[in-house]
């Protein structure tokens, strides 16, 4: 059986009950296609839900503060993904008239689509012929075909995305999309692939050849950047504190912070005491501790940061603050966001 019309037969009878599957609308499909990136189903369904409750058309989503878009993201990190889908649901309503885009070119153009997720629209919605590859489409071609070119060179990149175009059933190629990224998620998983009970496992190339944990291949990747943050929760006796919007094009640019210290190391009170950072936010500090006695190891996908949050009290605050009350009206990090659910002081922790 060919090997299109045999995926799409598995799908038919084990396809996975989404949200999105039950619709053909772009708007909502590039909403999950979006939060799906480098996030589990299981964890993107919950915000696919809550910014289809929020933002039920693009006008919707156009028309929000980009603190609310963030606030809404928050927890789901790579948070470039929210503000690029804001900036071109804005794109979409003051240049094409509030119209999503109907072809594979035209959806490239948005801002933070890529290829995969233009092709999963323009396949899944307007029915073009356009393979998707994703980590999940990688997996099952590269073991099928016996491939061993790394996924995340360019020579890979080009050679399986033509691989995918080869098998593609022109006739559904939304059906077809969705077969193989769900076979890929579901049967040939990456660890303990279903070998036995698939219906390819008698042409399965590294089936065949036993190099099923060797397949895909990814070339050695980027160093891992370690960071050491010091985040400076200061409070008055009014339970006033400061929060700022953290600026720049580097990680959780448009969320906000406490004031923070980096240092090239892990350092102790009196090394944080006497570093001059501090006086940027306070003139005289009246008692300073240590919320966390172990450093919290928050992982990102380059760098490790290594946090912990001063608790410092003073009344001689520089900077404007703000009622602790109202922190949770900000769009945070998901380590800030943690360590708000475990210190309180308005509940008397002082």
């Amino acid at each position: 059986m060919k090997f299109s019309n045999q995926l799409i037969y598995w799908y038919l009878q084990n396809d996975r009950d989404l949200l999105w599957r039950k619709t053909k609308n772009p708007y909502h499909i590039w909403l999950s296609e979006i939060i799906l990136q480098q996030t589990r189903v299981n964890q993107g369904l919950s915000y696919y839900v809550s910014f289809v409750k929020a933002f039920p058309t693009v006008v919707d989503l156009a028309n929000a503060s980009e603190s609310k878009v963030l606030k809404l993201w928050q927890g789901l990190g790579y948070y470039s993904r929210a503000r690029n889908l804001h900036y071109s649901a804005k794109y979409i309503v003051n240049e094409l008239n509030g119209v999503f885009p109907t072809t594979y070119e035209e959806i490239k153009k948005l801002k933070g689509v890529g290829d995969y997720t233009a092709s999963a629209i323009a396949s899944i919605c307007f029915n073009e012929p356009h393979a998707v590859v994703d980590g999940n489409v990688y997996r099952v071609l590269a073991r099928y075909f016996g491939v061993s070119t790394p996924i995340n060179s360019t020579k890979g990149i080009k050679e399986f995305k033509e691989l995918a175009q080869t098998l593609i059933d022109a006739s559904q190629p939304g059906t077809f999309n969705q077969a193989i990224m769900d076979f890929g998620a579901l049967h040939c998983k990456p660890q303990q692939p279903l070998c036995k009970s698939c219906p390819f496992n008698t042409s399965c190339v590294a089936l065949k050849n036993q190099s099923i944990k060797e397949l895909p291949v990814k070339e050695k990747k980027t160093k891992i950047k370690q960071r050491y943050f010091n985040f400076l929760v200061v409070l008055n006796a009014e339970h006033e504190t400061v929060f700022t919007e953290r600026k720049g094009k580097g990680i959780w640019q448009g969320l906000y912070q406490f004031p923070l210290v980096e240092t090239q190391k892990s350092i102790t009170k009196e090394e944080l005491m006497s570093n001059s950072e501090l006086e940027k936010w306070i003139s005289t500090i009246d008692e300073i501790f240590l919320f966390n006695e172990k450093e919290i190891v928050h992982k990102l996908s380059h760098q490790h940061l290594y946090t912990k949050f001063w608790i410092l009290k003073a009344n001689n605050i520089k900077s404007p603050t703000i009622s602790w009350s109202m922190l949770k009206k900000y769009p945070v990090p998901i380590l800030i966001a943690n360590f708000l659910k475990k210190f309180n002081p308005i509940n008397g922790y002082f």
